[in-house]
């Protein structure tokens, strides 16, 4: 069902149709030009169809109030007629595609043509052969076998062509598949609560069928299509599918419609399911989308063609995120994601340059034979050009043009990307063992950056799991939870229906799981705790609830982020009405004008008994650590009945019944998390809708704050007081003075933690840009966690809205799982630096090592074939190896790098310089001198297809041997001494280093011909292994020299440290430095897209008007398009890519869209 287009289910489901009415009283049809009407229209139509909302559940066989029964065969046939509630994902590529798209890299093109010419060639005869004219090209044939064997080196390019592209579509193929593994684990965690059999369940939101009765909450993301049946204060973001950005009010006589894909903002409700899957809103954009979807992939693929894989390389990032992810990511990318991340662009520049160098060292390479040649044979020796010579020389030429080429292939580091992914990869599959579940892969490395965490307090420093512990009833303060007989009965009565009533039918007390486990907390766990006061006081919330079920509640004003309590009305046997609030105790007080005396009767509650009470009661609670919750009520008239919708006349002259301190313990882990997080040098600071001295008290408990520091500790009032100016507006300067010193900020709203995040993000206060993590778990937290550089949603607490903003889902909703986020992300940065040490020395070795050689002796002392196995070992295999070390402890003892450090450290480029010398001596030594050290004839100067010689095999062993223990070195790249630290933990590491040995062996001893290598004896390999082996005592050497010593590296190191500024100092460089002509190039690109956006976008809404589907379709399709220019402008062909590396940093092409058109 998965692999069927769009388009063959949309059929399919419209072919049903015909035999829809055969068990339900509604088709297909029916319900989804139902769920196109909005407002009073649709109301109108069900009671015109159905009888009202009653008459719609009978046609579909359900009931309101119980839901299906919930048998299979009933299950199974709605799913046949109406369809299940998943909307098909795009096919994955196949392993060919892959394959197609990794051939498409310039450097393998021009080897496949060079080798095809080169076999070619080999395979012809020329007539002039034997005569002596050609001059010193035919000397090579010493035997007919021999010159028989020019294919070889032509064909084993060929083969080794094949091996690179083989491997790098193995690691695009099980990078996709782990995408998709992901997506779909992501996809199973989202449940929702059903009504069947009466019960209330949990379901995989794909279970859903037509028919169900869904019971809907704050924060939840709507599973399919439905009709409201009964809702309390409910208000819906729909701006996801109309872009309109107010909250639209639901109620089941106005406006009942609810769509899939659409945010619950407040309250709560029931709703019928109408549509599922294609046939829900979302589902019939998606398959418009689909359709568009082909018409997107063929301009991407005309934007590939120019040149695809290098792009990748250039976008190392880019490809990660495939399949279904796509659709999804694509609406994301335009708006939650922010420039490119660090690494990326760093290693993007860097490839960029390394590529441009050996372009140009290849380049004169090829001049430098060929001039050399045409020199020696026509200048110095005079000879002619003769026409039967021309195939040889053809032959010369194309031999050098190989030799180039190869020089071209060692020096692009294509293992960048590869390492990239790959130990991105592996971090995400590791991070799911430590409870963290990557959205974003970049998210993972960005962590590594973190110099601020400002997180939640409720159930990430806490364990969310709510006791009442102390309370302040008929006038009494009381430390421990009372004796029932202790209060007032009228008291009593009142205080266990206020809290019965007033709370989420959802939150219940469960009996244990175990036996002699806690009672399980089900839905909010303030709720719970304050229902769990109930149960200590001997009384039962649930007979309460019987008495007066949630139909028979009048009116229900929800909690939310700007009341902050919530609260009841329901209708009394004689008509008149009653109100029960809770909330917050500062804000319920206030609202307070009477108290229950200590005989349960109402006595007068003026400012300045609040004033004593906050001081007496209210901040001692606070003080331990306890959220402080009041509970209150008011009793209304019959008549004249009081206006509902006049919320302030509403909720004032309440009588309070008790104040309950509520605790909610630190996590045993949370403070040593806290201390490592200091310790890294990342602030943690705590923003928390909570009173300021619970929240002061939780912070001391967790090590957030320390008494006797200087430190900031304020509410949500005091900061925008401090921050804004007299109009109003937020200041920069403002917020850089509170910001450094910040440490708690209570009772703040949803907008202070986006202002703060967003200041923090924006300062310039310090040089070092921050980085930023937020976790969160409401709703309301959405924007921040957008905002932040890396945004953490809780998995068990949090709202399906902030799991969608967020970039790592947190599945276990705890402090300490963070930490381990930023050990793993900062174990990426490592890998990669670790990888680049080591890459980089290879490249710098081989290419000089081929030049010169080529320069000096006319032919590279390493052949194209072992270039490319060189290649192969250093690139795949190296990546493989170090981009899997596992993270330790001690990453977490060092500040975080920071924007602006240079990818390459002084360290590393003393290491790579260090070991490079090292090498090209030995190198050098064996190329000139080596004949006479193992007494064994000369390798140089020789002719055309000649037999290996024993010479050159040496060298080509003796630098894989180099490499191989330079791996291990490469290890450590702060200058440790101890490189074998920890290498058993890491077994790939092991079986690549011993599997790489093993080949090689094979190769030198057999390889032959088509290797160029001649077996060698044991003393010789002894000989080759033992120089390979002074890598490691050279290694030792090198980590003695201090930095300080060499001035120079300073600047060596710094090659990337202009690129890396902030996004606003980029826009302004761009300006003066982009040259004219890059300008036009890029614009021309933007139009181009721009163009095509547009062409479609009308193509689609005309169509879209025609075949009568909702328009917004074509709306939330345009702003899909947009975003996927966006991406692919960026991953665009790398001509544009190389150009635009004049463009300052990589960021600025992520960064500013509005720059760049």
């Amino acid at each position: 069902m998965g692999d069927m287009t769009n388009s063959d289910f949309y059929t399919k489901n419209q072919r049903n149709d015909s035999n829809h009415a055969v068990g339900f009283g509604c088709s297909l049809m029916e319900l989804r030009s139902l769920m196109e009407l909005r407002g009073t229209e649709a109301v109108v139509r069900i009671q015109e169809d159905s009888g009202g909302i009653e008459g719609l559940c009978q046609r579909l066989k359900t009931s309101p109030t119980e839901g299906l029964a919930g048998v299979s065969t009933d299950l199974d046939k709605r799913r046949e007629v109406f369809g299940r509630n998943l909307i098909p994902p795009k096919k994955p590529k196949t392993f060919l595609q892959l394959v197609w798209e990794a051939l498409q890299d310039v450097t393998l093109i021009i080897l496949e043509i060079a080798a095809l010419i080169s076999l070619g060639l080999s395979f012809y005869q020329p007539p002039g052969e034997g005569s002596e004219s050609c001059g010193t090209v035919s000397a090579g044939a010493e035997d007919e076998g021999e010159s028989e064997a020019g294919w070889i080196e032509g064909a084993a390019i060929l083969l080794s062509v094949v091996c690179v592209v083989l491997v790098t579509a193995f690691n695009d193929w099980s990078k996709e598949k782990q995408f998709r593994g992901l997506q779909s684990r992501i996809e199973q965690e989202q449940k929702f609560q059903v009504v069947r059999g009466s019960q209330v369940i949990q379901l995989p939101v794909a279970d859903i069928v037509v028919g169900d009765i869904a019971q809907i909450k704050y924060g939840d993301l709507l599973p399919a299509d439905g009709i409201l049946i009964q809702g309390n204060d409910l208000k819906i973001d729909e701006s996801s599918l109309t872009g309109e950005s107010d909250h639209v009010r639901k109620s089941a006589d106005k406006d009942p419609m609810l769509l899939s894909g659409t945010h619950v903002m407040e309250g709560s409700g029931r709703m019928l399911v109408t549509a599922v899957g294609v046939n829900s809103q979302t589902g019939i954009i998606f398959t418009l989308l689909g359709a568009g979807g082909e018409e997107e992939e063929k301009k991407e693929k005309k934007v590939k063609k120019q040149d695809g894989a290098a792009a990748m390389e250039m976008q190392p990032l880019k490809s990660a995120e495939g399949g279904e992810a796509d659709e999804k990511e694509k609406k994301k990318a335009s708006v939650s994601k922010k420039e490119k991340s660090v690494l990326q662009g760093k290693l993007t520049k860097l490839a960029v340059q390394i590529g441009k160098a050996g372009l140009v060292m290849s380049a004169i390479t090829v001049i430098i034979l060929v001039l050399y040649f045409a020199v020696d044979n026509f200048v110095l020796q005079k000879r002619q050009w003769l026409p039967e010579c021309t195939p040889i020389y053809i032959q010369y030429f194309v031999k050098f043009f190989i030799i180039g080429v190869t020089v071209l292939v060692v020096a692009v580091p294509e293992g960048l990307p590869l390492a990239v992914t790959i130990s991105l990869a592996y971090s995400v599959k590791k991070m799911m063992k430590d409870n963290n579940l990557v959205r974003h892969l970049d998210a993972c490395e960005t962590m590594g950056n973190a110099t601020a965490i400002c997180s939640d307090k409720t159930g990430t420093l806490t364990t969310n799991r709510m006791t009442a512990v102390q309370c302040f009833v008929a006038d009494v303060h009381y430390k421990t939870i009372p004796d029932p007989g202790s209060i007032p009965p009228k008291t009593l009565d009142t205080l266990v229906n206020a809290i019965s009533l007033n709370s989420a039918y959802t939150t219940k007390i469960l009996p244990p799981d175990k036996e002699g486990g806690l009672p399980k907390q089900v839905g909010n766990k303030t709720e719970c705790g304050l229902l769990g006061l109930v149960l200590d006081l001997k009384r039962d919330y649930q007979t309460v609830r019987n008495q007066i079920p949630e139909e028979k509640l009048y009116k229900v004003y929800t909690f939310n982020s700007v009341r902050k309590s919530m609260s009841t009305v329901i209708k009394l046997p004689d008509g008149s009405f009653r109100m029960y609030s809770k909330g917050a105790s500062e804000i319920i007080l206030k609202k307070c004008s009477r108290i229950l005396n200590e005989v349960g009767e109402p006595r007068m509650f003026r400012p300045r008994d609040r004033d004593e009470m906050v001081k007496k009661v209210i901040e001692p609670m606070a003080c331990d650590g306890l959220r402080t919750i009041c509970v209150a009520y008011r009793d209304f008239p019959a008549d004249p009945e009081p206006n509902w919708e006049e919320e302030n006349n509403i909720l004032t002259d309440l009588t309070a019944i008790c104040v309950v301190g509520i605790e909610d313990p630190v996590r045993p882990e949370v403070p040593d998390a806290i201390l490592k997080c200091q310790r890294a040098g990342i602030t943690v600071r705590m923003v928390t809708g909570d009173n300021i001295n619970t929240a002061r008290a939780i912070a001391i408990k967790c090590g957030i704050i320390h008494p006797g520091e200087d430190f900031l500790c304020i509410d949500g009032k005091e900061f925008n007081r401090r921050i804004r100016n007299e109009k109003g507006e937020v200041e920069q300067e403002r917020i850089d003075k509170v910001w450094p010193k910040l440490r708690v900020l209570a009772r703040s709203s949803p907008t202070d933690k986006h202002t703060l995040v967003k200041g923090i993000i924006d300062s310039t206060l310090v040089d070092q840009r921050q980085v930023v993590a937020v976790t969160g778990d409401g709703t309301n937290d959405g924007p921040a966690l957008k905002k932040a550089d890396v945004g953490f949603a809780m998995g068990i607490a949090g709202t399906d809205v902030a799991k969608e903003a967020s970039d790592i889902i947190l599945t276990d909703d705890n402090f300490s799982s963070i930490v381990k986020a930023v050990m793993w992300g900062r174990n990426v940065y490592d890998s990669i630096s670790k990888f680049l040490q080591f890459q980089l020395t290879v490249n710098v070795v081989a290419v000089i090592v081929a030049f010169t050689g080529a320069c000096i002796t006319q032919d590279s002392p390493l052949k194209a074939v072992q270039m490319l196995w060189v290649n192969l070992i250093m690139d795949t295999f190296a990546s493989l190896a170090l981009a899997t070390e596992p993270p330790t402890e001690s990453l977490l003892m060092r500040k975080p790098y920071g924007r602006n450090k240079p990818l390459i450290s002084s360290t590393m480029t003393k290491n790579i310089l260090g070991h490079g010398v090292y090498q090209l001596i030995i190198i050098f030594t064996l190329l000139f001198v080596g004949e006479q050290i193992f007494d064994i004839d000369s390798g140089r100067h020789a002719p055309l297809h000649s037999p290996p010689s024993e010479h050159y095999t040496i060298i080509f062993n003796t630098f894989v041997m180099m490499q191989l223990f330079n791996e291990i070195n490469a290890r450590k790249i702060h200058g440790e001494r101890n490189v074998f630290d920890g290498i058993f933990r890491n077994p790939i590491f092991c079986s690549i280093v011993l599997g790489t040995f093993a080949i090689q062996i094979v190769i030198v001893q057999f390889g032959g011909k088509p290797f160029s290598c001649s077996p060698l004896d044991l003393e010789k390999w002894m000989w080759c292994v033992f120089l390979g082996l002074g890598e490691l005592v050279w290694g030792q050497v090198i980590s003695t020299i201090p930095n300080s010593k060499l001035r120079f590296l300073k600047g060596a190191g710094r090659l990337t440290q202009k690129d890396e500024m902030t996004a606003e100092e980029e826009l302004n460089e761009d300006q003066e430095e982009i040259d004219h002509a890059e300008r036009e190039l890029r614009r021309g690109q933007i139009l181009w897209f721009r163009g095509l956006n547009r062409i479609q976008t009308q193509i689609e809404v005309v169509n879209t008007f025609k075949s009568g589907t909702s328009f917004q379709g074509a709306l939330r399709r345009q702003s899909s398009t947009t975003s996927q220019n966006q991406d692919v402008t960026n991953v665009s062909s790398p001509s544009h890519v190389s150009l635009s590396n004049a463009l300052s940093s990589p960021t600025s092409t992520a960064a500013a869209p509005s720059g760049q058109c």
